[in-house]
């Protein structure tokens, strides 16, 4: 077994840490916590309960949004002097939809080694559950909370290939829902909410679907919505009969619903769908 890669100084680490469930920490995350001179944090009061869990102490300094200008010329200033430096989220991977990414690019302007460890992130552990194609796909964070500018934003991913990717904030969750059905259409949605906690819960369906069942009460918890390739975008990257597939695969629906989901995906008729998954049922039975 090869020895972790020893800490350095004058380096920031970008530390994940997790999204809900504490033993999706990583041990090298615990480890250069538990090494680093100073640790920015963007709540350090949410952060110190998680330190405490891991039995770490270490210098604590906060770094969000409204202070990232003045707290960032500190953590530099303390990197300039050799001292080593990690950076954490409330929950998370850093720079994520997070603070952050101006504290990277002054840090590699500078010379400054620059060193990420992997773990949790709702989007991709959102996606990586889905059942929707992970090929290709845009994360595009929150979207605005006005309505127009909402919308505007959704329109102009309307194009874009592969899943879309957003976080959203529960209150303002079916106001989103309702623009992504008005500028998108009737796409295949999911949402996400809780990730890795006790009331961990992905719904799916198309839009009006999932509309339908969120706003039968109130909607709690961290959010992560994927939305499906639309059908011209998708008609070009994926077949109807590899999209009947990868559902046929998942083993979780009918194949009346498998072939509802794959024709509002593919965009052919239901029929279509339906006619193309009992020839793939009928060939995997004969095998």
């Amino acid at each position: 077994m090869l020895d972790p890669k020893p800490m350095t100084v004058a380096t920031l680490y970008i530390v994940a840490t997790p999204i809900g469930n504490l033993e999706d920490m990583t041990y090298r995350a615990v480890r250069i916590l538990g090494e680093v001179d100073l640790i920015a944090a963007e709540d350090t009061r949410h952060s110190l309960r998680l330190l405490t869990h891991f039995g770490i102490s270490k210098p604590l300094t906060s770094y969000f949004d409204h202070n990232q200008q003045l707290k960032g010329e500190r953590i530099l200033h303390a990197l300039r002097q050799g001292k080593s430096v990690a950076l954490i989220s409330d929950a998370g991977t850093p720079c994520i939809s997070d603070p952050g990414y101006q504290l990277v690019r002054d840090a590699v302007a500078e010379g400054i080694p620059v060193v990420p460890l992997p773990g949790a992130c709702a989007a991709i552990t959102a996606l990586s559950a889905s059942g929707l194609p992970t090929d290709t796909f845009t994360f595009a964070g929150f979207p605005p909370s006005r309505q127009g500018k909402r919308r505007t934003f959704i329109s102009g991913m309307s194009a874009l290939p592969g899943t879309l990717i957003l976080y959203e904030a529960p209150h303002r969750l079916v106001d989103t829902l309702n623009d992504v059905q008005e500028v998108l259409g009737e796409r295949q949605v999911i949402v996400a909410r809780e990730l890795t906690k006790m009331f961990e819960e992905c719904i799916r369906g198309t839009v009006s679907e999932v509309i339908a069942t969120v706003s039968q009460g109130v909607v709690r918890g961290e959010v992560v919505l994927l939305i499906a390739p639309g059908a011209v975008a998708l008609q070009e990257s994926e077949p109807l009969e590899n999209v009947l597939g990868r559902l046929m695969a998942e083993g979780t629906f009918s194949l009346k619903d498998i072939a509802k989901q794959a024709a509002l995906i593919s965009g052919v008729s239901r029929s279509e769908a339906y006619g193309e998954a009992l020839r793939l049922k009928n060939d995997i039975n004969r095998d």
